[in-house]
């Protein structure tokens, strides 16, 4: 017997909270790829961690807001808390292999191409981790062609997320990738949900695990936690706002620290003076 699956109980609101979610983890997580760029190799592994937590936990609380639509009309839904946090551990340790990658080989050629690939299946996992957990009186089934769908969606996100990062052209640039990779992502979650099918046990039996409710407030935690350091870094890293200063422009590879970029003195001043000393040694003869 096939379960009446609805991806969709409460509207719209789910869906459109799990976006500015996704786009909030994402914001921040980029925000701090590129000001990694940007520093001496002392500090990038701090800002490269931060951020690798940022857009996995981001994305994580985009999944499970988005799961709190879900639901199977002939059997109740609970989850299991270590499936369910385990998927966020390994979206955090598969995002921050990729986020590694770029930070240090830059967003380009094969390093982006390998990060990205990595970052976009952590992406997925996560996602199908965290389904995993799900407790019902039933089993889970996909379809294969829109599982592929959707993990080839989370690569394609992951890796233009990354290489907006390695531009490092400012804030709106790194908002406007941050909107980008959360419709990604969201498409990626609902394109995997499309792929789910549940068939029912004859028997109703009650599966053990926690209830969506239950889960509610770690999620909301999560996103207040974002807003706190979002507002702290900003508050006290302008460069987090502007972007790459102009005299930081000669960096153009991913990895070089900021305070090893030399300034060329200008040769204006070195001109005045050859020509001052020429212009004296012509006038000499005729003083004497």
């Amino acid at each position: 017997m096939q379960g009446t699956v609805d991806g969709f109980s409460y509207g719209v609101v789910t869906p459109l909270v799990a976006y500015l979610m996704a786009c909030l983890g994402g914001a921040l997580g980029l925000r701090c790829t590129t000001r990694a760029m940007l520093v001496a190799h002392s500090w990038r592994p701090a800002w490269l961690a931060l951020g690798s937590a940022a857009i996995g936990s981001g994305i994580w609380t985009m999944h499970f807001v988005a799961m709190m639509g879900f639901s199977v009309k002939e059997t109740p839904i609970h989850y299991d808390k270590p499936l369910t946090y385990a998927s966020l551990g390994l979206a955090i340790v598969m995002v921050g292999v990729g986020i590694f990658i770029v930070g240090y080989r830059g967003a380009t050629g094969t390093a982006l191409f390998t990060g990205g690939t990595i970052t976009g299946l952590g992406i997925a996992s996560m996602h199908y981790l965290g389904m995993a957990g799900l407790r019902l009186n039933g089993t889970l089934q996909y379809d294969t062609v829109m599982v592929a769908a959707s993990v080839v969606i989370g690569v394609v996100a992951a890796t233009s997320a990354l290489w907006a990062a390695g531009q490092v052209r400012g804030f709106l640039w790194s908002v406007g990738a941050s909107l980008v990779m959360g419709l990604a992502v969201s498409g990626m979650h609902y394109t995997g949900m499309a792929a789910l099918s549940v068939h029912l046990h004859g028997a109703d039996v009650t599966s053990p695990g926690d209830s969506p409710a239950s889960l509610l407030a770690p999620m909301l935690i999560g996103p207040l936690a974002f807003l706190c350091l979002a507002a702290v870094v900003v508050i006290f890293d302008p460069l987090m706002v502007t972007g790459k200063p102009d005299q930081l422009r000669a960096a153009h590879k991913p990895g070089v620290p900021a305070d090893e970029v030399t300034h060329h003195p200008s040769r204006r001043p070195q001109l005045r003076v050859s020509r001052q000393q020429s212009h004296h040694s012509a006038r000499t003869p005729q003083n004497r």
